[in-house]
This record gives structure tokens, C-alpha cells and sequence, in this order.
């Protein structure tokens, strides 16, 4: 398929994002930018969501996971909608009573400054390392199917696709994001939708025809009850999933922020709840495409792209999509899916990263001059962050990246968990100088945990449970550190 054709799509499409721009960022102030004036649909939020949780990791990694790893990942889903309970019923409630801009601010007022610029810290950690992880997966699928071919380097594609973000976001902010999410969520779920109904007629299956195939059977097992010490164990990928929910969506600004622009409380627990149910089939979806996917593969002897010798099942679907011969249109509906998936994750997590820095570091409301400017300026320099961070994963990440995008947020994430849950279910105040210490030890502490798990536990593998164990360790740290006073009820 013509590069220059592939170029051509993607440039009308960012068109059509400005043009959704031009009409959501005539008012380019900061409330604006920060919470869209708290004036957002719930249901125009919910359908942003999804698009903005699934990003580009899930359009291409979750189907290349399932060779490995089958249906397991369903569990974790599952267990995000555990997890999406709770941060309606439990978080929400809390945000809204205190009318936060950011939710990090929540803890200055329970605890106090170190307490807030620690967990304002790790946020921002959390999601520069996330948000690059995504764009780095799409970003090289760019370069390895389209602008290779037209001499383009690596490091131009980076620039250009941060900087596409940067353009229509930098003036509505949250506001543009809200509505420019549910666009890319359509042409997302649209595209695999499609794509799997285009690969069911190449393989000259029906829908109920292919679900009763040995092939089908060989990838589609869900359930992993044999033994708990397995990463892929039904129990400890219900937990995990359940953690990571609550602590990369609830305890997320990038998340939080879109539901803190709903009308009310109410209207933000029910974009929650029916993003719970509607992520498990879903993702179902993205998981029976990973089987055609490899179906193909196995029928057509495609073989599995490698990019530095190591074996990419991330790049199965861009190769099948791209190098196969299915036709413009297979290539095209590939292509605006996985754009649509990526940039829905990527322009968020921008803009929320400019919101905590510029109220957590820089209390930006509290100034009485050029607050606009300076808003502005820290979303340039956090676009120029993520572009650096995304040139230096070409060179250091192997893995798949779904999977180690869950790695590393049960690492980053794990201070989080403990500070918020420290301060809803205690009373206790902190020695606020030793947080930041706590917090660290509790990561290295639970890395080295992961590591020597296998050797001291009997060959017991730690899953995504080991954010709750993080959690736990900042718990307990924060325990030791607690002083004799207690707040009173906020």
C-alpha cells in the first residue's frame, strides 16, 4: 500500500481534529482548559473514555498478546470494572464534596504540602512514562510501514505526532479533548469492528462458523485456574486488574479530570459505571480479532515482524493490515483505527500533565499575572518531554508493551494507592518530610519483591497484584510514620 496514500489519511484526519478544535476553543481560558467549565455531557464523556482507556497499546498489543497469553487479559478486565465501582461510589463522592481541580490537592488539604507534591510527583511519573509508551508503539508503526519508504527518520515522526497533539489542544484543553475523544472513539471501535469482519471473509468464515473451530479454541481460553502461583491466575488477575483500575483511572488526574467536567456527581457515576460494562466486551472484541490475527498468520505464513532481531507480536496487525495485500481499504481502516486509538490517550494525558504541574508546583490559580502565558509554556515543555522520552524508548524497550506498560504502572502507581488510602480509612497525620522517602522505599522495596519472588515463595509469580502489595508497603511506612495528632473529618 502506497506510503504517500497513508501520509495523505492521516493528514486529512488531524484536519478534521482541527476543525473539532476550531469549534470547542473560542474561550482559551484556564477553567476552560482545566475542567471545560464543569459543562460536559456524561454520556459525550463515557464514549470519550473508552477510546482514551483502550488507546493504541490495546488496538495493536492486545491482539498480538493473544498468542502468548490467550484470554487471560480478560480477567484483568473484569476486575477493572470492580475496580470502576469503587472510584464511583468511593472517590467521585470525594472529589466533588471538595471541588477539586486537581485530585491531588486532596492531599494538601488531608495531609499537607509534602504529602501532595509527593503524590503529585508520581502522577506526573505515572503518566509521562504511559503516555510515551503509547505514542512510542504508534509512532513506530508509522515509521516501519510508511515513512520509512519516504526516508523519513524516527525522531522527525516522534516530533511531528507530539506536536499534532500540542496543536489542537493547547488552547481548549480538557474542553477540546472531551469532544475530539469521542470522534477518535468512533473511528477506533468502527475500524476493529471492521477489520475483524474483513479478516473472517479473507478466512472464508462466518462469525458462529470460526467460534466453533479448533483455531478459535487454541487462543480463546479465559479462565486460568490451575495454579495460583501463575501470573496468568483467575484470582490475582481479578485483584490486579481491579487495583490498577482504581489507582491508573481514580487516582489518575488524566482520567480524573474528564469525569470532574460532568454537571454533577451523579452524571460523573454513571459515565463510570457504564465505562465499566461496556470495556469488557470491548475488549472481548480486540481479544477474538487477536485470534484471526493469528489464524492468518498461521494459514498465510505470515511471519511476525522483528525490529532489532527481537520478535514484535505488537506488529502483527499493522503487517497483516499493510504488507498483505487486503486491499486500500483493509489498510485504511487499519490506519485511522490505530491513530484514533493512540492520539484519543495521548491528548489527554498532555493536557493533564499541564494541569497538575501548573496547580500542584506552581498554584497557578493563586497568581494575579500571566497565568494564561504560563499554562501555555508548561504545555509546550511537557510535549518536548514526551518527545525525548519517546525517542529513548526506541533504544531501551523489548517487551510487549502492554505488558510493560502494567509493569511498570504497578511500580509508579503504588505511592498512590497508599497515600489516598491512608488518608480516606485514617485519621492519622504524617511526619510530612519522610513521605517522599516512604514512597521510594515502597517501589524498591516491591521491585525487589517481584524479582525474587519465584526463589523465596516457591516459584511463586507475582501479577499486577504486586500494585496492591506497593500500596500495602506505602501503608504500612506511612503507619510508622504517623504523628500522635489526628485531622478531624474533612
Amino acid at each position: 500500500m502506497s506510503p504517500l496514500l497513508l501520509l495523505c489519511v492521516i493528514l486529512l484526519y488531524f484536519g478534521l481534529l482541527l476543525g473539532v478544535t476550531y469549534f470547542t476553543s473560542s474561550d482559551d481560558s484556564n477553567m476552560t482548559f482545566f475542567k471545560a467549565n464543569q459543562n460536559s455531557p456524561w454520556y459525550v464523556v463515557a464514549f470519550g473514555m473508552i477510546g482514551a482507556s483502550l488507546s493504541g497499546v490495546t488496538f495493536i498489543s492486545v491482539p498480538g498478546w493473544v498468542d502468548s497469553t490467550k484470554f487471560s487479559y480478560l480477567q484483568i478486565v473484569i476486575g477493572y470494572f470492580l475496580g470502576y465501582l469503587v472510584i464511583a461510589y468511593v472517590l467521585l463522592p470525594l472529589y466533588y464534596k471538595m471541588n477539586l481541580i486537581s485530585i491531588y490537592e486532596y492531599l494538601k488539604i488531608r495531609f499537607g504540602n509534602g504529602s501532595h507534591k509527593t503524590g503529585a510527583f508520581f502522577f506526573l511519573l505515572s503518566r509521562i512514562l504511559i503516555a510515551s509508551f503509547r505514542l512510542f508503539l504508534v509512532a513506530s508503526v508509522l515509521q516501519y510501514f510508511v515513512l520509512d519508504a519516504l526516508g523519513v527518520r524516527f525522531e522527525i515522526t516522534v516530533v511531528l505526532s507530539v506536536m499534532f497533539i500540542w496543536l489542537y489542544s493547547f488552547r481548549g484543553g480538557i474542553k477540546t479533548i472531551v469532544w475530539t475523544d469521542t470522534l477518535q472513539t468512533f473511528f477506533m471501535l468502527a475500524a476493529v469492528v471492521t477489520a475483524t469482519f474483513m479478516i473472517l471473509d479473507q478466512l472464508s468464515f462466518s462469525l458462529s462458523d470460526f467460534v466453533a473451530t479448533d483455531q478459535y479454541k487454541r487462543y480463546s481460553k479465559t479462565i486460568f485456574t490451575e495454579d495460583i502461583r501463575q501470573k496468568s491466575h483467575w484470582f490475582k488477575s481479578l485483584l490486579g486488574g481491579m487495583f490498577i483500575a482504581i489507582a491508573m483511572t481514580g487516582l489518575d488526574q488524566d482520567n480524573m479530570q474528564k469525569n470532574l467536567t460532568c454537571k454533577n456527581l451523579k452524571d460523573a457515576q454513571k459515565n463510570m459505571v457504564s465505562l465499566g460494562f461496556v470495556l469488557i466486551p470491548v475488549n472481548l472484541i480486540f481479544l477474538f480479532l487477536g485470534t484471526l490475527l493469528f489464524t492468518y498468520a498461521n494459514q498465510f505464513q505470515v511471519e511476525i515482524p522483528k525490529v532489532n532481531g527481537s520478535v514484535k507480536t505488537d506488529l502483527l496487525f499493522p503487517e497483516i493490515a499493510l504488507n498483505q495485500e487486503l486491499g486500500i481499504g483493509f489498510g485504511l481502516v487499519f490506519i485511522l483505527g490505530l491513530i484514533a486509538a493512540a492520539y484519543s490517550s495521548a491528548d489527554s494525558a498532555l493536557t493533564s500533565l499541564t494541569t497538575s504541574f501548573s496547580i500542584d508546583f506552581l498554584n497557578i490559580e493563586s497568581r494575579t499575572k500571566n497565568k494564561k502565558k504560563i499554562r501555555k509554556l508548561i504545555h509546550l515543555l511537557f510535549s518536548g518531554l514526551l518527545i525525548l522520552i519517546i525517542i529513548a524508548y526506541e533504544y531501551i524497550l523489548e517487551d510487549n508493551v502492554i505488558s510493560s506498560l502494567l509493569l511498570v504502572s504497578s511500580y509508579t502507581y503504588g505511592p498512590l494507592l497508599g497515600l489516598f488510602s491512608f488518608g480516606l480509612f485514617t485519621r492519622f497525620m504524617v511526619r510530612e518530610n519522610w513521605v517522599w522517602l516512604i514512597s521510594v522505599l515502597s517501589i524498591i522495596l516491591s521491585y525487589l519483591l517481584n524479582e525474587y519472588a519465584e526463589m523465596l515463595f516457591d516459584g511463586y509469580q507475582f501479577g499486577y497484584e504486586i500494585l496492591l502489595v506497593n500500596g500495602l508497603f506505602t501503608f504500612i511506612g506511612l503507619f510508622l510514620i504517623r504523628q500522635k495528632r489526628v485531622q478531624s473529618k474533612i
